[in-house]
C-alpha cells in the first residue's frame, strides 16, 4: 500500500491544480557539485556505474539533496544511457570523460540486430525505484525518467556526445531508414522501461530529449517528437490510484513549443532561451511548464540567484488566471520551477539553497498578492 504524500505540490502544479507555492527541483539535483556525492561516489569505488547499478548507493545519493533543501521532488539517481547498454552496447565512463560505447550502432548489421532488451537487465533500476520511494516514505514525490529515443540513437550511433553530430546526421540524411528503425527500437524499449519504473513507484516520469535541439525544422518533427509521441501514447498514466504525470524536456526546443505541447504530456520544459511568459500565453491553458533557469546563474552571488529566480516566476506570473476576454475561462496554470537544464558540478551548494529559499517565499507572495 502507497503511502500518503506529505508534499503533493510538485505533482498538483504537474496537473495544473492549486497548489501553496511554486515547486522546485533541479535536473541532476543528485551530483558532483553536493561534497556528500562524491564522498558516497569514492567509497563505491569512484565509478559512476558503481553507484547508478547498485539500489543502495542510488538511494543514498537521491535522498542527499533532499537532507539539505527543501525540494518539491526526488528524481531517480540513474543515467540515460542505461537502456542502449542493456542492448549489449558497452557502456562506460572513463575517467574525466563523457559517457562512451564500445559498440556504435552504424551499419546494417548493427541496425538489423538491435532490440527491445530485456528488462530484467535492468533490474538494478527498478529495484532503485522501490528502495527510493520507500526511504522517501511519503516525504515528495518521486520522478523516473528515460531518454527520448532520438537522444539515445544520437549517442549509439556517434558512440559517444559529439559536438557536430555528423555521424548520425549523416544516417539520417543518407540511410533515414536505417535511423527509423533504431528510434522505433528506441521508443518501445523507453516505453516499456518507464512503464516499469512506474510499477516500481516512480509517481512521475520525464522523457530527455537533450539533444532534439540540433535538428533541423522537419527532421525534428519526423526524427525526434514523432517517436517522443509514441512513447508519451504508451506510458501508463495511473498508477496506485493516482495521476502519473509525464513531463518531456526538449533542449533547444523553443521553435517547435507548440508541438511539443500537442505531443500528450502533461508538462513541458523549457530551457533558459525560451520567454517564460509568451510560452505560458501561448500554451499554458493546454499543459504545465517547467523551467527554466539559466545554470549560469548559479555562479552568482546568493543575493543575485535569489533575484533571477524572482524574474522567472514574475515572467510565468501567478499562476491562477481570471477569466479572459478572449472567451477563456479561469483556471490554474501550472508552473515546475527548474533549471533550464542540469546543475553544473562546479555550483556552490549554499547557491541552491537561496535559490530554493527564493522560489519558495516569492511564490507565496504571489499566491497572496492575486
Amino acid at each position: 500500500m502507497s503511502v500518503a504524500l506529505q508534499n503533493d505540490c510538485f505533482l498538483r502544479a504537474c496537473l495544473r491544480q492549486p497548489t501553496l507555492h511554486t515547486p522546485v527541483w533541479l535536473m541532476r539535483q543528485a551530483g558532483r557539485y553536493l561534497p556528500e556525492y562524491n564522498a558516497t561516489r569514492t567509497r563505491a569505488g569512484g565509478s559512476f556505474m558503481a553507484l547508478a547499478t547498485s539500489p543502495q548507493h542510488a538511494t543514498e545519493v537521491t535522498l542527499q539533496p533532499l537532507a539539505r533543501y527543501p525540494l518539491d521532488a526526488a528524481i531517480l539517481f540513474s543515467d540515460i544511457l542505461t537502456v542502449p547498454d542493456a542492448m549489449g552496447l558497452g557502456l562506460s565512463f572513463g575517467q574525466g570523460e563523457g559517457p562512451r560505447f564500445a559498440h556504435p550502432v552504424r551499419d546494417e548489421a548493427a541496425v538489423a540486430a538491435l532490440q527491445v532488451p530485456d528488462l530484467d537487465r535492468l533490474r538494478y533500476v527498478f529495484d532503485a525505484v522501490a528502495s527510493i520511494r520507500k526511504a522517501l516514505a511519503g516525504r515528495v514525490p518521486l520522478i523516473g525518467f528515460a531518454g527520448s529515443p532520438w537522444t539515445l540513437a544520437s549517442y549509439m550511433v556517434e558512440g559517444a556526445g559529439s559536438d557536430d553530430y555528423r555521424v548520425v546526421k549523416a544516417m539520417l540524411y543518407a540511410r533515414p531508414d536505417l535511423l527509423h528503425r533504431i528510434l522505433a527500437v528506441n521508443a518501445a524499449a523507453v516505453t516499456a522501461y518507464l512503464n516499469a519504473q512506474i510499477e516500481a513507484g516512480a509517481q512521475a516520469v520525464m522523457v530527455f530529449d537533450s539533444w532534439g535541439g540540433v535538428l533541423a525544422d522537419g527532421a525534428f518533427q519526423r526524427f525526434s517528437l514523432d517517436y517522443t509521441r509514441q512513447v508519451v501514447a504508451g506510458l501508463r498514466r495511473e498508477h496506485e490510484g493516482a495521476r502519473v504525470p509525464v513531463i518531456v524536456f526538449t533542449k533547444g526546443g523553443g521553435p517547435w513549443l507548440d508541438e511539443i505541447a500537442g505531443c500528450g504530456a502533461d508538462v513541458v520544459g523549457l530551457d533558459w532561451t525560451v520567454n517564460l511568459g509568451a510560452a505560458r500565453a501561448r500554451v499554458g491553458h493546454r499543459v504545465a511548464l517547467q523551467g527554466n533557469l539559466d545554470p549560469a546563474v548559479l555562479f552568482a552571488p546568493p543575493e543575485a540567484v535569489a533575484r533571477e529566480a524572482r524574474a522567472v516566476l514574475d515572467s510565468f506570473g501567478p499562476p491562477q488566471r481570471p477569466a479572459g476576454a478572449d472567451g477563456q475561462p479561469g483556471g490554474w496554470d501550472g508552473h515546475v520551477f527548474n533549471l533550464g537544464h542540469g546543475i553544473s558540478q562546479h555550483t556552490p551548494p549554499e547557491h541552491v539553497a537561496a535559490l530554493v529559499q527564493a522560489v519558495h517565499a516569492h511564490s507565496r507572495t504571489q499566491r497572496a498578492a492575486a
